[in-house]
């Protein structure tokens, strides 16, 4: 295996964000932290899947969708490749990869996706649009961080603490799902989000080859 090749870095408003090529993969890193890679995209699958599966039967078809976080793309492509999902919305903050999807390398992992006609990618913080959006969704799929205990910036902790969860809870209709990706585990955030009023609170892993397993926190806005 070789080492890895800088294939752009930008300095943008929440710091560096860089593109890396290591041997057939590429790799995103924000401010120094790993972030993902296109080597293994599964657990990003299971958020889509996972919240798809946690709708009320007579809700799957046609349901609308926010993906928090465009990253390496597989979000976004595995949930338009789901004829079951209506409108897909991607909320992205880093226009740099945005630039990567639409006009770089990662446009062969998302250039169907970003061309499908449901889907719409909105370059703007997550947090904000949370907070100041009239939308609302059947499902919100959060990877914007490696978890509630790793966060990229310290402004998004307030995302998963109780005023970040009621923002999330307004976006969603009643019988909604937030699906929140997570390099390990939190009984915290679990409390949380049940502290938050969320019912049917859960966690889905997926084992890695090395260390602690990726998660998936699953919640539902009541009825």
């Amino acid at each position: 295996m070789s080492g890895p090749v800088t294939l752009d870095r930008r300095e943008g408003p929440y710091g560096e964000v860089v593109l890396r090529r290591r041997d057939a993969h590429f790799e995103i890193i924000a401010n120094g932290t790993f972030l993902m890679d296109t080597s293994d995209g599964r657990s990003e699958r299971l958020l889509i899947d996972a919240a798809q599966a946690a709708l009320p039967q007579e809700e799957r078809a046609g349901a609308s969708l926010l993906v928090g976080g465009l990253g390496v793309g597989f979000s976004l492509a595995h949930a338009a490749a789901d004829p079951r999902w209506g409108r897909i919305t991607v909320v992205e903050r880093e226009e740099a990869i945005i630039d990567w999807h639409r006009r770089g390398p990662l446009a062969a992992i998302s250039g169907a996706a970003l061309a499908d006609s449901r889907t719409v990618i909105l370059h703007t913080d997550l947090v904000a649009h949370l907070r100041t959006s009239s939308d609302r969704y059947d499902a919100l799929c959060l990877d914007i961080d490696n978890g509630p205990d790793w966060t990229v910036t310290e402004d998004n902790e307030s995302l998963y603490a109780a005023e970040g969860l009621a923002a999330c809870a307004a976006r969603l209709k009643p019988g909604g799902v937030l699906a929140v990706w997570s390099a390990r585990p939190s009984d915290d955030f679990e409390g949380s989000l049940r502290n938050a009023g969320f019912s049917g609170v859960r966690t889905e892993e997926i084992p890695v080859a090395r260390g602690v397993p990726d998660v998936v926190h699953l919640a539902v806005r009541p009825g």
